[in-house]
């Protein structure tokens, strides 16, 4: 009946009167069927008992009873069209997920596979694994691909066991023929086991992947630190060449002016002269003319008369203009003295961006200390670390640790440094001898050492009490205006910078540049010799800022 059902449409279960499916289908005695409440009230509201369908006319009202078979009919009906509503809403599968083995034409999305069956199921095709009672023993799971895969290959048997002798997959005959004596457990047990070591395994991946995040953030602070310095440099840069701009303009025009200031006054004083000279010319000229003419007259009363007014035996006063000089101007050591004093103030503007530079250098100070396991045995340190000085007196050898100078009297510090900026200062005050610096960790400290920084040594000394050099390999020669009291040692690890001032002054007195450091570096120190007292004042590492 459910077979025949399916042939059906839906018109055939239709009543005509409420054109839906049937409730509580009845049958008229001509044969037609109708709800029997549509019918019911049909006839209430008609004045003649008739069939809707045929216009029977009935004498008297029927008798109308449920049909029990169009009932049933319309039961199974809804139940069929419920089902193909249900598989009509189910998945299709798509580009990545399991199929439905059984499905034909449109495949849909698979519920689950067996392992008995080898096959995969939709949610329609897979209710016989849940209702029927042979099927209910089969092992099910989410569904996969390649259930072939999950079979072993040699007895056709599912792979429920592991071998953890030979690391495999096996089925439960291997372990009585091929596996036998080995240790072998079941997946779930061995699947476990390899939980714990995959979460201990994301775990080290995550806190990998979380270093590097750190790495990351640490990278682009310094980035961020980096443009920083880059615009600040940037600032004081225009900020100093825009004042030298305005200096050199300014001396220049005062040069010009000065320059034409002293030609007007010179122009000045050759123009009065020519203009008195040019005034005598003309007295001179017209007495001149009149003595020419007294002397051509014929009048000899006259003439006589006149030569006495004229006084020709005392000239009229003139200046002596034989003693008189209007040299040109000269402008000589006017452009060296306008240059002098662009210098002196090119000199105060570097002074001022020293002094800048150091104090900025200064909020990177460390805390540094001496390491007596590298100290030479004839050095002696001060029981906190922050002094050393030449012993008077040979000392007893100490143990040779790799660490410790052989030779050379020299001592580390104990902070290593990789990867930032540090800054100390050390007083230097009351001595002919001293060295000081950074070593890399690796720099050799035995024999005799040459301090480049091929060798890993960046540092500057004083020797013979006046003549500072820089071991910059060969040693470079230090002008200094006057020996340092108190020197700071500055070192930018990543700019690749090592840099020394004299406190006091605010003064660079060096910077290594472009370095290239690829490991650790440890502050670098030397008294000195004793020099039978000369150089007896310690070296004291000194607190930042206090004098």
């Amino acid at each position: 009946m459910a077979a025949a059902s399916n042939q059906l449409s839906e018109d055939q279960f239709l009543c005509s009167v409420c054109l839906d499916v049937f409730t509580d289908p009845v049958t008229t005695p001509c044969g037609h069927n109708f709800c029997k409440k549509c019918i019911t009230e049909h006839w209430n509201v008609s004045d003649r008992c008739q069939c809707p369908m045929c216009q029977e006319v009935f004498t008297t009202r029927p008798d109308l009873r449920v049909n029990t078979f169009i009932c049933e009919m319309v039961s199974q009906f809804r139940q069929s069209t419920q089902q193909k509503a249900r598989s009509s809403e189910q998945q299709e599968s798509r580009p990545g997920e399991v199929p439905c083995d059984v499905c034909t034409g449109t495949k849909l999305k698979a519920l689950k596979s067996c392992l008995v069956c080898l096959a995969s199921y939709c949610e329609t095709h897979l209710e016989p694994h849940l209702t029927a009672s042979g099927l209910k023993r089969h092992q099910l799971m989410d569904p996969v691909e390649n259930l072939e895969d999950r079979m072993c290959l040699k007895h056709d048997k599912p792979l429920e066991l592991f071998c953890r002798t030979d690391q495999t997959c096996v089925c439960m005959l291997c372990t009585v023929l091929d596996h036998k004596m080995h240790n072998v457990v079941p997946l779930k047990q061995e699947c476990e086991g390899k939980k714990v070591e995959l979460q201990k395994t994301e775990a080290e991946t995550q806190e990998m992947i979380q270093k590097r995040r750190l790495k990351i953030q640490e990278v682009q602070h310094n980035v961020k630190l980096s443009e920083e310095d880059a615009d600040r440099e940037k600032a004081e840069g225009v900020q100093v060449f825009t004042g030298l701009k305005e200096s050199v303009e300014r001396k220049l025009k005062e040069l010009i002016t000065t320059i034409e200031e002293k030609q007007r006054s010179t122009k000045k004083q050759a123009e009065d002269a020519i203009r008195e000279m040019e005034q005598e010319i003309s007295d001179l000229m017209k007495r001149s003319t009149e003595v020419e003419k007294l002397s051509l007259s014929e009048d000899h009363l006259h003439l006589l008369q006149s030569v006495q007014s004229l006084n020709i035996h005392h000239p009229p006063p003139t200046k002596d203009w034989s003693q008189v000089s209007v040299p040109p101007a000269s402008h000589e050591g006017t452009v060296r003295r306008a240059v002098s004093q662009l210098e002196e103030t090119l000199s105060n503007m570097m002074k001022t961006l020293v002094e800048v530079k150091m104090k900025r250098a200064q909020k990177f100070a460390v805390d540094v200390t001496l390491d007596p396991e590298t100290a030479h045995h004839d050095l002696i340190l001060s029981g906190d670390g922050k002094q050393v000085k030449p012993a008077q007196v040979q000392q007893p050898r100490l143990p040779d640790n790799p660490q410790r100078f052989s030779l050379c009297l020299y001592v580390l510090g104990t902070q290593k440094f990789s990867s930032e900026k540090l800054y100390y200062e050390v007083q230097v005050k009351q001595k002919t001898e001293w060295i000081l610096g950074v070593a890399r960790e690796s720099a050799n400290r035995k024999g005799l050492i040459s301090l480049s920084p091929q060798n890993g040594y960046w540092t500057i000394w004083l020797s013979n009490g006046n003549e500072y050099r820089a071991g910059d390999g060969p040693s470079v020669v230090l002008s200094l205006k006057s020996g340092p009291q108190k020197v700071g040692v500055f070192v930018d690890y990543e700019e690749g910078l090592v840099s020394f001032y004299d406190v006091e002054a605010a003064a660079l007195i060096y910077s290594f540049t472009g370095c290239s450091f690829k490991e650790k570096l440890l502050p670098f120190f030397s008294p000195g010799r004793y020099l039978d007292g000369i150089n007896s004042a310690p070296l004291i590492i000194s607190p930042v800022g206090v004098n």
